[in-house]
């Protein structure tokens, strides 16, 4: 197995990302733009834009397309831990949208991550997406969730790309390993339906809490979001919203439940009363709400958010 070896980020970071940072290259009627994008790296940013110390640990090359990540994650505060030393070409996604904002993807990416790791360790790290599937950076991030996980608390999303993921039921098997090293997972439902076609949503969220995680949350578009841990489902309903388009919407939805999690101070190990967890998917779906009427994957900061529950105090 490989060794992931320690090193310190240049400040303590409450919140640790590990993850795939690429350009997002949005193609639509009214022409192509670029934003910096991947759903790790948009995690992070959205944490940083919610005020979270936030590091994300990548890769990224050194050309223009990696300079723009770095002062994007940078204009939110996050910082960048990459020590292998920037080459190459940065990873791409081409989002081609259709008339109701949904995005189709095709991806240009290579997928590798610094043998090291956060110290010391932060109260929350989140991983997911490409970078937990393709190899041969899915190995160091297994190796890293091995050794942190008992450590801090482990929050996963699959995010599944089937394009890059190989077959299903290899990406079943990945995905069901990494689960004892992680206490939440969120997945949407189209994640769910592709990794589980044969079982509802509910059997699917009570398989994972089965196989060790603490707290499973689906999202479900318009339809909302259910959350459950074991003998508690709360669904909140989703919040009516003009689409620019979906591009972070999944993604922002998870910076807020991570950043609704250090607020709230709940142990998952504790457990979670309904309406605690109902507090965590009003928020990330507020959040969400907020995502999907700009364009682009452009998250709410804790003002904006703050703004869209007025029933709720500032946390500390």
């Amino acid at each position: 197995m490989q060794k992931v070896e320690a090193t310190h980020p240049g400040t303590e970071a409450d919140v640790v990302v590990v993850g795939e940072a690429l350009v997002d290259i949005v193609v639509s009627s009214q022409g192509t733009v670029e934003y910096p994008g991947g759903s790790p790296a948009n995690v992070a940013y959205g944490l940083g834009r919610l005020g979270v110390p936030t590091t994300l640990l990548t890769s990224i090359g050194d050309d223009n397309h990696g300079a723009a990540i770095e002062r994007h994650l940078a204009s939110a505060g996050v910082e960048l831990l990459t020590r292998t030393g920037r080459r190459g070409r940065t990873a791409t996604a081409t989002a081609t949208l259709a008339a109701d904002g949904s995005a189709h993807y095709d991806f240009d990416i290579k997928w590798d991550l610094p043998a090291i790791a956060p110290a010391p360790q932060p109260k929350i790290l989140h991983t997911g997406s490409i970078a937990t599937f393709l190899e041969p950076g899915a190995a160091a991030v297994r190796a890293l969730l091995e050794q942190v996980h008992q450590q801090c608390l482990v929050t996963y999303d699959p995010n599944v790309r089937p394009a890059l993921v190989g077959s299903q039921a290899g990406a079943r098997i990945t995905f069901e390993e990494l689960i004892p090293f992680t206490d939440v997972v969120k997945l949407s439902d189209e994640d769910a339906h592709w990794l589980y076609p044969k079982q509802s949503l509910e059997d699917t969220s009570q398989r994972i809490l089965d196989l060790g995680a603490g707290l499973v949350v689906v999202t479900k578009g318009s339809e909302g979001s259910m959350l459950s841990t074991t003998g508690t489902r709360v669904l909140v309903p989703s919040v009516e919203s003009t689409v620019a388009d979906t591009i972070g919407a999944g993604d922002s939805y998870m910076s807020a439940l991570i950043y609704g999690l250090l607020v709230s101070g709940v142990s998952v190990a504790d457990g979670f009363t309904p309406e605690a967890l109902e507090s965590l998917g009003r928020r990330a779906t507020k959040a969400a709400a907020i995502t999907v009427r700009r364009a682009g994957a452009n998250p709410p900061t804790s003002d904006e958010l703050l703004a869209e529950l007025p029933e709720q105090q500032p946390a500390s």
